[in-house]
C-alpha cells in the first residue's frame, strides 16, 4: 500500500506565508477595502490550497490589526475609527521623533544620504509636475507615487537610527495607515511644497547632527499630517451621512 505523503512543517509554513502575503497584497492594492467581508472558501480557491494555511494567515492578520473577526459573521477587513487614526499618528510621532534624534547623533551612511536626497528631490519633481499640468491635485497614479516616496523617506530615517524594533513597529503602523486611510484626495501643489520643505529641513538638521531640531521638525510634520487625515475623515463621514450610508 502506497504511503500518503503528508505536508512537512516546512511545507505548511510556506503555504501559510504564501496565504499571508496573498491577502496582505490584496489589502495593499485596495482590492480588499475596509469593511469587506472575507470568504475563506473563495480565497482558498484563488490560492489553490486548503483552508488550514489560510486560516493561520488570517489569524496572523487579525493579531496585526488588519482583519477583525466578528462573532457568527466570520472575518472582515478592519475599519478604522477617527480615534484609531489619531492614535496611530501619535504613535508615529513618538517613534519617529525619537528615531530621527538618534540618527542625527551619528553621521549618515553615504548610501542613506544619497537615498534621502533623491527622495527629497522626487517630492519637488512631483510638485512641479502637478504645477505644470494645471491640475488642481494629484491623480490616483501620482498619489501612489507620492505615498511610496514619503514612506521611503521616513523609513530610511528610522532605519538610520539602527533600532530594528522601532523599524518593525514603524513599518506596521505606516502599513495600517496606508491601507485603512480614508479615500485620500490627491495632494495639491501647496501641500506638496509643505512636505518638500519639511523633508528638506529635517534632512538638513540630521546632516548637521542637530538632533533637537530634527526631532522638533519631524514631530511638527507628523502632527500636520495627522490633522490633514482627521479632516479627511470628517469629510468622509459627512459624505457617507449625506448618501445615507452608515460608516
Amino acid at each position: 500500500m502506497q504511503a500518503i505523503n503528508k505536508p512537512s512543517d516546512h511545507d505548511r509554513a510556506s503555504m501559510h506565508d504564501k496565504a499571508y502575503l496573498y491577502v496582505l497584497n490584496k489589502l495593499l492594492s485596495g482590492e480588499l477595502r475596509a469593511g469587506t467581508p472575507l470568504s475563506e472558501a473563495s480565497l482558498a480557491r484563488e490560492l489553490g490550497t486548503s483552508r488550514t494555511p489560510l486560516r493561520e494567515a488570517l489569524r496572523r492578520l487579525v493579531s496585526e490589526g488588519f482583519i477583525r473577526q466578528i462573532p457568527n459573521r466570520g472575518s472582515m477587513v478592519a475599519e478604522f475609527s477617527k480615534r484609531d487614526v489619531a492614535e496611530l499618528y501619535e504613535l508615529r510621532e513618538a517613534l519617529e521623533s525619537y528615531a530621527v534624534g538618534q540618527a542625527a547623533e551619528h553621521t549618515l551612511r553615504s548610501a542613506d544620504l544619497e537615498t534621502l536626497q533623491k527622495l527629497v528631490s522626487e517630492v519637488a519633481l512631483l510638485r512641479d509636475e502637478l504645477s505644470n499640468s494645471g491640475a488642481a491635485e494629484l491623480n490616483a497614479a501620482q498619489m501612489k507615487r507620492f505615498v511610496h516616496i514619503d514612506m521611503n523617506f521616513h523609513s530610511t530615517l528610522v532605519r538610520a537610527a539602527a533600532n530594528r524594533r522601532i523599524l518593525k513597529v514603524f513599518a506596521d503602523t505606516r502599513l495600517l495607515l496606508n491601507i485603512f486611510a480614508m479615500r485620500r484626495k490627491g495632494h495639491t501643489v501647496t501641500l506638496l511644497a509643505d512636505v518638500h520643505r519639511y523633508h528638506s529641513q529635517v534632512l538638513d538638521a540630521v546632516m548637521r547632527n542637530d538632533s533637537e531640531t530634527a526631532r522638533r521638525l519631524l514631530g511638527e510634520h507628523i502632527r500636520v499630517s495627522k490633522q490633514e487625515r482627521l479632516l479627511e475623515y470628517d469629510e468622509w463621514e459627512r459624505e457617507t451621512a449625506i448618501n445615507g450610508v452608515i460608516p
